[in-house]
């Protein structure tokens, strides 16, 4: 059975350590798509800023963004899946947070609010600068945390946590995974990310699978960190990058090359190109 969709994982997996697209891993996608192969974005990222890559790799990939919590369709633009947290979860994950001291980032599919420009949204900031508008993202300064709960109620889609405090963000992360409400991922040892319940890239990946009536059997997914890992064991070949987190690792079908040495570009050539070629 061939394969039919291949899911990649943004930072540490598509791109390398300077942030781009390496000429071999672009060959290798344009290739499997010319044979038929949907590829899709699946990424931690919200979708303003993982459409920018998405559109970068030159074929019309859907994108599953914040962890999955919201999928876009290529052709269309329409949104396939959207899972909001809803004011109530709003309100406790925002309690948690203030507990713990940790500034708070709420996230649409093209806006962050947080009380001050840091982190994540520092670091979106700086991608701002270097984008045209349609691939800015807007980021708001708050602490009326009340008003924008009750205005973007059915569009905010996840929250990040970060702090330089390892310990801090690692007791707060446990919290939030004995609450039992949440799904919580990290994507680096200093953050952690939290979303709807049974919200993850693994189930993110299913709905499109579905949606394109493909078999998880016909799936490969690629990724590095512990947000990939529900990804990584849903598809038929689940792939970790050489950069990958260990836990990553154990769990993957096969281990690639880094993302420094063309390893998206190598899984594609070997599972799908050179078979197609046989």
């Amino acid at each position: 059975m061939g394969y039919k969709l291949v899911c990649v994982d943004m930072d540490g997996t598509l791109l390398n350590s300077n942030k781009n697209i390496t000429k071999r891993n672009l060959q290798a996608i344009e290739k499997a798509h010319e044979l038929g192969v949907n590829i899709a974005i699946c990424t931690g990222r919200i979708f303003t800023s993982a459409n920018y890559y998405g559109e970068l790799i030159g074929v019309k990939a859907p994108i599953i963004a914040s962890n999955g919590a919201y999928i876009r369709e290529c052709d269309s633009n329409d949104v396939i899946y959207k899972s909001v947290l809803g004011l109530d979860n709003c309100c406790k994950i925002l309690s948690v947070l203030k507990k713990y001291s940790i500034v708070p980032h709420f996230f649409t599919s093209d806006s962050i609010f947080t009380e001050e420009l840091k982190y994540f949204s520092a670091y979106y900031n700086e991608e701002n600068k270097n984008r045209g508008k349609k691939h800015q993202i807007s980021i708001e300064v708050t602490e009326n945390w009340k008003e924008i709960f009750k205005k973007y109620e059915t569009e905010i889609i996840k929250v990040v946590a970060a702090d330089e405090d390892k310990d801090k963000i690692l007791a707060a992360k446990l919290e939030f995974k004995e609450l039992n409400s949440f799904e919580v991922v990290s994507s680096h040892s200093n953050n952690f990310e939290v979303m709807s319940k049974n919200t993850s890239k693994g189930r993110a990946v299913k709905i499109l699978s579905d949606f394109y009536n493909i078999f998880p059997d016909e799936v490969i997914c690629i990724g590095d960190n512990e947000n990939d890992i529900s990804m990584i064991e849903f598809a038929g070949l689940g792939v970790a990058m050489g950069n990958g987190e260990e836990s990553v690792k154990k769990i993957a079908d096969y281990i690639t090359d880094t993302n420094d040495e063309d390893g998206v570009g190598k899984v594609i050539e070997k599972f799908i190109i050179k078979n197609t070629e046989l």
